[in-house]
């Protein structure tokens, strides 16, 4: 990746309009797209609604740092729900479940309506994620979900924009270095954190530990 692309570029949301609602998973993968939008000057507002992070030390490590960047950049907060027997419940049965299978297409749904729901109770057209920035995800995977969350209203976009263009990727490090933003060891929920944690006892590495690792420039 060349290092001399722009550190933040001017981007267009869908129907022309004047603010978006973020849907944000953690600081790293926001963060650049938290850059983008604000410096189009584009209001932006984040969502925070992330019922699959486990456990509740995860949720709150990765929601703080999210909380830290929003605050430097001064964009709204919105703290939602911590329903985590809401999310077990909508994935029963999708325990085994692959990375990008079934269960990640229901926990991505799940996330998607919610933030659907408070953007069209608060004034929001237009809704996007952080989600598809990161190369661990399956961009196509997350952008159906987002259109079918909008479905639900009339009105109602999600902002498809490959995030990860444009030196996306490379800003998303770049960020996370610079911020020293926690640095995750795996996706997020207990099903992803077991199936790391049997994947590094295979490999003899140790086991996940929470709050340890930071991003650090160099």
């Amino acid at each position: 990746m060349s290092t001399d692309l722009p550190k933040s570029f001017k981007v267009d949301p869908p129907a022309g309009t004047s603010k978006v609602l973020l849907h944000s998973c953690c600081a790293p993968c926001a963060a650049p797209l938290m850059e983008r939008v604000r410096d189009s000057g584009i209001e932006l507002t984040i969502y925070f609604y992330n019922p699959n992070i486990h456990p509740q030390k995860e949720y709150l490590l990765r929601k703080d740092e999210n909380i830290r960047y929003a605050q430097k950049l001064g964009l709204p907060f919105v703290d939602a729900d911590y329903d985590t027997a809401n999310w077990y419940e909508k994935t029963r049965g999708h325990e085994n479940d692959p990375e990008r299978g079934e269960r990640c297409t229901l926990c991505f749904d799940m996330r998607f309506v919610k933030s659907a729901e408070y953007a069209h109770q608060n004034g929001f057209t237009v809704f996007t994620s952080s989600l598809g920035i990161s190369r661990w995800k399956d961009f196509d995977q997350i952008t159906e979900a987002g259109r079918r969350a909008a479905s639900l209203y009339a009105g109602m976009s999600y902002w498809d924009l490959n995030w990860r263009k444009g030196g996306g990727s490379q800003r998303m490090i770049d960020l996370a270095k610079e911020e020293s933003f926690y640095q995750q060891q795996y996706c997020g929920c207990v099903y992803s954190l077991r199936d790391t944690n049997r994947w590094r006892q295979k490999q003899g590495r140790p086991q996940v530990e929470l709050g340890k690792d930071f991003y650090t420039a160099g």
